[in-house]
């Protein structure tokens, strides 16, 4: 099950002079991760290379930043994505210290500070959302109401007019026992909407 971040981590990595700062974070899409990239390069306007890499959804990114492809960024991504972690952000901050490290000595850099970064951090796993709505009379919109309370489900909206519209979200595990108990309880006075009325 995908996991992500509840705040941010980071380590620090002397490798051959050369130093390594990295970070691990949350992060929800593409622009926000070039926006903290971004702020990176303000605080550390001496660094040789920030590289990163992103899990987000359909936004995923390596970016190896000047180093020789695939020693950066990629490794990076793979640390993220062998730890099945989803909506974070890795960031790797690199002040060269004269000595080349080659190829295979940068993947191993890279890879040990977002690595060694995650050691720290605390994830928390995701749960996938259902959206639920439907439509009472007016003397059941108390009972709803509890139902939908009792459940731990968050009520979004109510919309009030020849019916009581109200509308939801739960976790997907729970949605399915919630249905079948308005169902069973509502005794066809429920009915369950596709849209929400405008």
């Amino acid at each position: 099950m995908a996991q992500t971040l509840a705040s941010p981590a980071h380590s620090e990595l002397i490798i051959k002079k050369s130093r390594f700062i990295g970070c691990v974070q949350p992060m929800r899409d593409r622009a926000s991760a070039q926006a903290a990239v971004d702020a990176l390069w303000k605080q550390h306007p001496a660094a040789a290379h920030i590289c990163w890499a992103l899990l987000a959804g359909g936004q995923s990114a390596a970016v190896d930043d000047g180093e020789p492809s695939g020693t950066a960024g990629r490794p990076m991504l793979d640390v993220l994505r062998h730890q099945e972690l989803e909506g974070v952000l890795a960031t790797v901050v690199r002040y060269f210290g004269g000595v080349k490290l080659g190829a295979g000595g940068l993947v191993r850099a890279y890879t040990d500070s977002v690595a060694q970064a995650l050691i720290g951090a605390e994830k928390i796993t995701l749960q996938r959302m259902a959206l639920l709505q439907c439509e009472v009379p007016y003397a059941m919109e108390g009972w709803l109401r509890r139902e939908i309370a009792q459940a731990g489900a968050e009520l979004l909206q109510v919309q009030h007019g020849s019916m009581v519209a109200a509308q939801w979200t739960l976790p997907e595990s729970a949605a399915f026992a919630l249905v079948e108990r308005l169902n069973d309880l509502g005794q066809g006075r429920l009915g369950w909407l596709e849209h929400w009325p405008d």
